[in-house]
């Protein structure tokens, strides 16, 4: 067996394992931090007092929530699965919710879902804290150019890649990294390698990109936000033309992945502060 027939089996072993997470705990992190930085005083105080007495009670600590339910309550990870993502089965960028979404079981109606048991005070506190952790995570989704899309390879997790790279995997992944070279796919590329290749802490990180001018707020609806992150894919050329990669894509497409962290923390700040502010504009 060659090199690189041992290296694409390994990383087609890899669709066995948990799904690839968007942007990964850093870029979730991220996320949340930076949208914390630019809440209202009102909606800040909303946000303490549905997060009191969470291990980590900031946007930042529960963003990583959603994802972790695979752990702690498989049942409820398999039965809200479906809201990180959305997939255009007709082609384009034009996303129809009825047809994309069925059921509302997409990241785009799960939101609106979530931030209507959010804004409704008459529902149980416990309720409402979930719905915020879910928007939270579900915001970064949206955001991350995989997760909205078109091609029929499940956001890049079928598009198999052997990456040469000194960052060590994740745990689950560890198995597939051999001699410097990490057999994985497209999806996991863009969850977790380009924003760990920057190597800096979660919080070193998010206050080097709140020091960056406001980013374009772009379109106020999770479809404007899905929608682009799918226009995106093409514009930005995600694919790369071969399944080998280094470094050097990294560092092309980490502005870009960047670009998004900011976008969703900005976007998500405007939706907390419109959800839970009744002052704000």
């Amino acid at each position: 067996m060659t090199r690189f027939v041992l290296l694409f089996s390994l990383a087609v072993l890899l669709t066995l394992a948990p799904a690839a997470l968007a942007w990964g705990d850093l870029g979730h992190r991220m996320v949340g931090d930076l949208a914390a930085r630019q809440l209202t005083p009102a909606a800040r105080a909303e946000v303490a007092r549905l997060l009191a007495g969470e291990p980590e009670p900031t946007l930042g600590g529960v963003a990583n929530w959603a994802d972790d339910l695979r752990n702690t309550d498989p049942e409820r990870f398999k039965a809200t699965s479906r809201w990180h993502y959305i997939n255009a089965k007709g082609g384009g960028c034009a996303f129809d919710v009825a047809r994309d979404c069925p059921d509302g079981n997409c990241v785009v109606a799960a939101i609106e879902a979530q931030r209507k048991i959010l804004a409704d005070r008459s529902q149980p506190q416990a309720a409402r804290r979930d719905a915020l952790k879910f928007i939270v995570h579900l915001v970064g989704d949206v955001h991350q150019p995989m997760h909205a899309g078109n091609r029929t390879d499940a956001g890049g997790n079928k598009f198999q890649v052997s990456l040469r790279t000194d960052i060590p995997p994740e745990a689950y992944a560890r198995n597939n990294y051999v001699d410097g070279v990490m057999g994985t796919n497209l999806h996991s590329v863009w969850d977790y390698y380009i924003l760990a290749s920057r190597g800096l802490s979660a919080k070193r990180y998010a206050k080097l990109l709140a020091a960056q001018p406001a980013p374009a707020t772009g379109g106020n609806t999770p479809l404007d936000w899905a929608e682009t992150s799918c226009q995106l894919i093409d514009q930005r050329q995600l694919y790369p033309a071969e399944h080998k990669m280094d470094r050097g894509y990294l560092d092309a497409m980490r502005p870009l992945a960047e670009q998004r962290v900011r976008e969703a923390g900005l976007h998500l700040a405007q939706l907390l502060n419109q959800t839970l502010d009744p002052g704000a504009k």
